[in-house]
């Protein structure tokens, strides 16, 4: 088949174009576009819950993993008639920005034939985005550190939350570190899980300052790892949750165990918690969606942590 063969489809009701299918996407290992379609599709039905009413980020990388990529947020023009989309206000752009929304099988697969090999969503639903769902710690190491200081950072984060009454979920970034996800689930604001976010990052750099860093500026982060608590603003977005990442290889952003992160902590195993696209869908076929309980779970922030 020709790189530049177009293949007309139905998806669900829907006629969708998919071109270019033989395009190498990730070149070191030859995994193509069409690929990354049949990954989206398969990956879906554990997927489309967590990005369902959420503005979507598109990261594009129109050429593969080693050429130029860019974000889009305003939905594209030429979209469909049926891709759904949401006007968000920008503060930062004095207007609102229409975002494509993720409602079903045949809009994921529209968005991975643009190449957006990385779907970012907001902390928010659409419909209420001055109002998260949810807490993010990203655990960002800075070299020589790598995801095994991050599964010892998280195995500390999540004893925090422990004694404060909440539950809290792992994955693995898909790219160098740990997201560790606080579920809230009540009509809380940013008002609220910014300050509580920041709060805890400082906490552990206080209680651990060799190897915790909680502010962004690259001088302090080497050999530690980064308890990035800045992603809880209306205006930033986190990678989701089985998303394909934009490395060398297609690995995954896929939820972990507390037991898997601690045992990567002690032994400093990361290969054990690391999974491209088809381990990814071994695993889901295997344990399902162990990130469910994210979207479900109800729970208070303290006014203080214990």
């Amino acid at each position: 088949m020709a790189a530049s063969t177009k293949v007309e489809v139905a998806v669900d009701g829907h006629q969708l174009t998919l071109s270019n299918l033989d395009k190498v996407l990730y070149p070191q290992v030859r995994f193509t576009k069409a690929e990354v379609i049949d990954y989206y599709s398969r990956i879906a039905p554990v997927l489309l819950p967590h990005l369902k009413g959420r503005p979507l980020t598109l990261k594009r990388y129109p050429n593969g993993v080693d050429a130029p990529f860019f974000f889009e947020k305003q939905a594209p023009s030429h979209r469909p008639r049926w891709i759904k989309t949401v006007p968000v206000y920008s503060d930062s752009n004095g207007r609102d920005i229409d975002y494509v929304v993720i409602d079903g099988l045949a809009a994921l697969v529209w968005v991975a034939n643009l190449a957006d090999l990385e779907l970012h969503t907001t902390m928010a639903l659409a419909k209420t985005p001055r109002k998260p769902t949810m807490v993010v710690f990203d655990l960002d190491p800075g070299a020589p550190a790598n995801l095994h200081q991050c599964c010892v950072v998280g195995t500390r984060l999540k004893d925090l939350f422990d004694r404060n009454g909440l539950e809290s979920y792992a994955k693995v970034s898909g790219s160098k570190g740990l997201q560790v996800y606080v579920p809230v689930n009540t009509p809380a604001t940013y008002d609220v899980t910014t300050p509580f976010a920041k709060d805890v990052a400082v906490h552990l750099e206080k209680e651990d300052p060799s190897l915790v860093v909680s502010k962004q500026r690259k001088e302090l982060r080497v050999g530690k790892v980064l308890v990035d608590w800045s992603q809880n603003v209306d205006s930033k977005t986190t990678v989701c949750v089985y998303s394909l990442r934009a490395k060398a290889r297609p690995t995954v952003s896929m939820p972990v165990t507390w037991d898997e992160v601690a045992e990567c902590a002690e032994t400093g195993d990361i290969d054990a918690i690391t999974f491209d696209a088809a381990a990814a869908l071994e695993r889901v076929e295997r344990v399902g969606d162990l990130f469910a309980p994210v979207l479900t779970t109800k729970q208070k922030l303290p006014a203080s942590l214990r």
